[in-house]
């Protein structure tokens, strides 16, 4: 039976992230998009059911590297990445047809790092028996840990990053509960939703700002929000950030107008530099540890922002302090 699915470009807009991986924008979702409507529409596949065919694609993937032999090694990347169109599919579905779980979401991160696991083991081990070299050892236990650095990292982060959103709302709320007067957003979430907005007067009048300020200058500003009735406080914690990089924000809107997120060596690109392009290439040693380099070198860079943000966090907080807001005034 034929599910009433919209058109393509509609499921482009329903499916695809607002931001994503390079690897994930160029080279799957062309191909996944098309395959998620068409499964949508003439099948009763279930997104779980792609997560665990991602899984045994990856399984397979890995019986293939195990074998040592380029002309294997070269199967091994297509199969893998054939995996990982099917891992991007099970959350496309899940968004189109309304399927989406929370145990979902725990089977696909689950199966991704067994798949990682699985694949690391197969391709060293399948290198170290063609070359009796003792370093592929060394690189899947590092592959491994990386991959996990990586996901961790990456919660931890969010989590921070919510505890600092959650206190300065709670302060915001506070002050102005009385008049009731203001919303609050994030300077960061404007700009992702609209990175073509022009801020540039914005950026040099806050640097101009920066330059004659103290150290406990407050960096809340209210600027008027659109589709709003109130008032809209917008907190920038990456002010400090932009300050030192001022080239980061075009760089910034124009990826994200591509829908390419700035952090261009993530977990997806070392898994495919790892598993795709070194075995391609019957180069897994080089490729694995410059793919190694890059994901450290930007997640060092991801810490060194939130570094920056939380002392935007602390400034914002020292601002309610200081400053008299106008419910208590």
């Amino acid at each position: 039976m034929r599910r009433d699915i919209p058109p393509l470009a509609e499921v482009r807009r329903l499916t695809q992230k607002k931001r994503d991986a390079w690897w994930t924008v160029l080279l799957v979702d062309p191909v996944a998009t098309p395959l998620v409507r068409q499964t949508a529409m003439r099948t009763r596949i279930t997104p779980n059911q792609i997560t665990w065919g991602a899984l045994l694609l990856g399984l397979v993937s890995a019986a293939c590297f195990t074998q040592g032999d380029w002309r294997w090694l070269i199967a091994g990347a297509v199969v893998y990445h054939l995996s990982f169109i099917l891992d991007c599919m099970d959350g496309k579905v899940a968004r189109l047809t309304g399927q989406g779980s929370v145990f979902g979401a725990w089977l696909d991160y689950i199966f991704d790092r067994i798949r990682v696991m699985a694949c690391a083991v197969a391709l060293m081990g399948g290198q170290y028996h063609r070359t009796g070299n003792t370093f592929y050892i060394w690189l899947a236990a590092g592959v491994v840990a990386l991959d996990g650095l990586r996901y961790i990292n990456s919660l931890e982060i969010f989590k921070t990053r919510h505890t600092m959103r959650k206190q300065i709302k709670s302060r915001i709320r506070a002050a102005r509960r009385a008049e009731d007067t203001a919303e609050v957003a994030f300077m960061e979430d404007l700009l992702r939703d609209n990175p073509e907005a022009d801020i540039e007067q914005d950026l040099q009048q806050d640097r101009a700002d920066d330059a004659q300020s103290t150290a406990g200058t407050p960096v809340l500003v209210a600027v008027p929000a659109p589709k709003r009735r109130k008032k809209s406080d917008v907190i920038d914690l990456q002010r400090e950030f932009r300050s030192r990089f001022p080239g980061y924000l075009r760089a910034r809107s124009y990826l994200l107008r591509h829908r390419v997120r700035t952090h261009l060596i993530s977990g997806i690109e070392f898994q495919m530099g790892v598993f795709i392009v070194g075995p391609l290439f019957d180069a897994v040693i080089p490729v694995t540890v410059v793919s190694a380099v890059l994901l450290l070198v930007f997640e060092l860079a991801i810490v060194y922002k939130l570094l920056l943000s939380t002392r935007d966090f602390a400034r914002t907080l020292d601002s309610f302090e200081n400053t008299k807001t106008p419910a208590a005034a």
